[in-house]
């Protein structure tokens, strides 16, 4: 079983290279966009509360991601394995994860971490808005938001996964299928 950390900030291409992992690997992607997505159009009570934070460009609470992140998992008991895509974003989230997946006898092998310069970022994002729909895209005080939330408050877990020996930077910059060769690389 392999598990996998893909990190990087929002417009990093951490879904697009998420695809093609899961193909190479047979792994289960829990993004917790693709969750949170799910859980507000669904309009449970952690998707209207997640959804509140969100439509701020702020992160969602620790305990509510937490949650839905536990759920996902324990519905997919017979996986070969599980990338991360957004998930942990905090210290106290990495702890939480590496504690309940140690509870089923399962670990982080990897962290890969998507480099994209915040310029790009933006641009990548502006771009994903026209067309995805998505509001946390289509505004660029809210990109910018997201970008800073992400410096301030994520990017310290490089921090906890490289005192692990699990952190792997990863050009992200260049062709969909150079930056998936760097990550097979940094597999092994």
């Amino acid at each position: 079983m392999i598990n996998l950390v893909l990190f990087g900030p929002p417009g990093a291409g951490k879904g697009t290279q998420a695809v093609s992992l899961v193909e190479k690997y047979n792994l289960y992607h829990l993004s917790t966009g693709d969750v949170f997505r799910y859980n507000i159009s669904q309009k449970t009570e952690l998707g209207m509360l997640a959804k509140s934070y969100m439509d701020k460009g702020d992160l969602v609470p620790d305990e509510v991601t937490i949650k839905m992140l536990k759920s996902e998992v324990e519905k997919q008991p017979e996986a070969a394995g599980f990338i991360f895509d957004g998930f942990p974003r905090t210290v106290a989230q990495a702890e939480a994860l590496d504690a309940f997946l140690a509870d089923k006898e399962m670990k982080i092998e990897h962290v890969l971490s998507l480099e994209v310069p915040d310029e790009e970022l933006v641009k990548r994002l502006l771009n994903r808005g026209k067309t995805s729909g998505r509001a946390d895209d289509a505004n660029q005080d809210v990109v910018w938001n997201r970008i800073k939330e992400y410096n301030s408050k994520t990017a310290p877990l490089k921090n906890f996964y490289e005192e692990q020996s699990k952190l792997r930077g990863i050009n992200g910059v260049g062709s969909l299928n150079d930056i998936f060769g760097r990550l097979i690389s940094a597999i092994g």
